[in-house]
């Protein structure tokens, strides 16, 4: 908090983590958890996210939830965490906001909370409430693919007027750029890209914060943030092109959890690659398309 209410998130990347499970059981392999943490916080990422949409939050219990949270928070030593919340309607998401809060302690550095509707003051008056039974900073998700609700930029910015202590917005629906030009052109709240980092430089270019996503190889995100601000456009082209086949593989609808599970699986952060069902499992037929790209970039001496 500052005194003017909640801090703004910081520019850069922000990882989104996801939730490993031990197969065949789907308990949480808080092994395979703190490694991915470590994984971000050596690049260093900016900060981390807990419990988004990829950590499965609503598919784990309160209890699982707080343990989650607790776990990247001690493995993060200081990096800042956000954490998702996977309820749209008011009264569940405070309470899993109460829950997110304590368990975090200070590293809290916001709330994810989804669009739950169109209309500036409805969507308004359910961040107010969860702000105001937790104190905790908002970095609202616009991701019509989870939550089925389509928001223009412009009811974004009118409810942006009505709640100063959004301290992010994470802007993830088609096409991305757009939004995001539109958002950047209408606010100071930093508006950060994610749908895994496919459309992240066309993100940049008009405006992005950095990215809230992520990615088996966080360090090329990193790696083309960099870029970027070293050089634009130019230099996060030659940076980030190289990685691209990999990151559309990773983003397939539907599948892209297990893809990615998959992926941090064989660089030997996961012990497994179990989702929760009713999330599909990575389907048989991609685990050779899978080594090919690994192996293309291995011998290309990029792993």
């Amino acid at each position: 908090m500052t005194s003017d209410g909640p801090r703004r998130l910081d520019a850069g990347l922000w990882g989104i983590l996801a939730t490993p499970f031990n197969g065949p059981t789907h308990d949480v392999d808080d092994l395979s958890l703190r490694r991915e943490v470590a994984l971000f916080r050596e690049l260093p990422a900016t900060g981390l996210v807990a419990l988004g949409v990829f950590g499965e939050g609503a598919a784990l219990s309160t209890a699982e939830q707080r343990h989650v949270v607790a776990t990247v928070v001690a493995e993060a030593r200081g990096l800042p965490v956000v954490v998702g919340l996977s309820a749209r309607h008011t009264a569940p998401a405070v309470e899993q906001a109460t829950t997110a809060v304590a368990a975090a302690g200070s590293a809290l550095a916001g709330v994810m909370v989804q669009v739950n509707t169109t209309a500036p003051e409805s969507l308004a008056r359910h961040l107010t409430a969860v702000h105001a039974a937790t104190g905790a900073g908002i970095v609202l998700q616009d991701y019509p693919v989870a939550s089925g609700v389509r928001i223009s930029s412009a009811q974004i910015l009118a409810t942006l007027a009505r709640c100063t202590f959004v301290v992010a917005v994470k802007s993830e629906a088609p096409p991305t750029s757009a939004a995001i030009a539109e958002l950047t052109a209408g606010t100071d709240v930093p508006i950060f890209g994610g749908l895994g980092g496919v459309g992240l430089l066309d993100e940049l270019a008009a405006g992005a914060a950095g990215a809230m996503t992520g990615f088996s190889r966080p360090e090329a995100l990193l790696a083309a943030l960099r870029a970027w601000q070293a050089g634009g456009m130019a230099a996060a082209h030659e940076s980030y092109a190289r990685w691209l086949p990999l990151v559309n593989f990773e983003a397939q609808p539907g599948i892209g959890l297990a893809l990615r599970k998959e992926a941090l699986r064989r660089r030997g952060i996961f012990r497994d690659a179990a989702v929760r069902p009713p999330a599909p499992p990575m389907p048989e037929a991609l685990q050779s398309i899978l080594t090919m790209h690994l192996d293309a970039y291995d011998a290309a001496g990029l792993l």
